[in-house]
């Protein structure tokens, strides 16, 4: 089944050809025929080419490719491809930075949930297993391309707290609520962006018993319980303290 972001932009065609001189027709066929090495090479030519470097469009088609790529196992087993997965989030941050206005981000909304699901989950599993640096690689990745994600922030603040990046950290946490405020609160957040935040409020909360501070981890769980109420591991986690 074609996936809704690339429908969505199929439709969005005669808007971008439009927005840009350049409507990039040819990645969108190649993507939808799955040829995604060939989507790949020659995205890769416009991010290179002195008239379309500044293009956000190619960058995202490149995360996308890698992304569908770290799926198939005939890539997987590639050298070249073997961190497609770790590539598809660095080419979206690469895309971010240059569609800092958002102009075509929202059209891709099954996307980023789609690589949130994957960035998250690999980097709560390497959190989770102490390896702290590969976590904060994944969560880094995920602030640079999804900034509004309150979540990611906190995760990465944890993740430079336990590599003893104090400063860092505290300057990654300290972004957390102000996310979370212009979200409009944990109620309103997609899916796989209040299943990350309930992660790391839980996450958060530990860490700070470990600093002796229960006080304040039962005050981070606080603030959002509404929104978990009906969730066994979050209530467990609130009544522990």
């Amino acid at each position: 089944m074609m996936r809704s972001y690339v429908l969505a932009a199929i439709a969005f065609l005669p808007c971008l050809a439009q927005a840009q001189k350049q409507p990039y027709e040819d990645l969108l066929v190649r993507y939808v025929d799955e040829k995604y090495e060939d989507c790949l090479g020659k995205a890769f030519m416009y991010t290179e080419k002195e008239s379309t470097k500044k293009d956000p469009l190619p960058f995202l088609y490149v995360s996308m490719c890698y992304y569908e790529m770290s799926k198939i196992d005939k890539y997987r087993a590639m050298e070249e491809y073997k961190k497609a997965d770790r590539d598809a989030v660095k080419y979206a941050e690469k895309y971010r930075k240059k569609d800092k206005n958002k102009e075509f981000f929202d059209n891709y909304a099954d996307f980023w949930s789609e690589l949130n699901i994957m960035a998250q989950d690999a980097g709560l599993t390497a959190y989770e297993d102490k390896q702290y640096s590969k976590a904060k690689q994944w969560f880094d990745g995920m602030v640079g391309y999804y900034p509004e994600n309150p979540g990611a922030h906190l995760m990465l603040g944890l993740a430079l707290l336990r590599t003893n990046m104090v400063k860092e950290g505290d300057a990654a946490i300290a972004k957390y609520q102000p996310a979370l405020e212009a979200a409009g609160g944990a109620g309103l957040l997609p899916d796989d962006q209040k299943k990350l935040l309930k992660s790391a409020v839980i996450h958060y909360a530990e860490y700070l018993d470990t600093k002796g501070n229960r006080s304040k981890a039962k005050e981070v769980l606080e603030a959002v319980k509404e929104f978990y109420a009906d969730d066994a591991e979050f209530k467990g986690a609130l009544e522990s303290y």
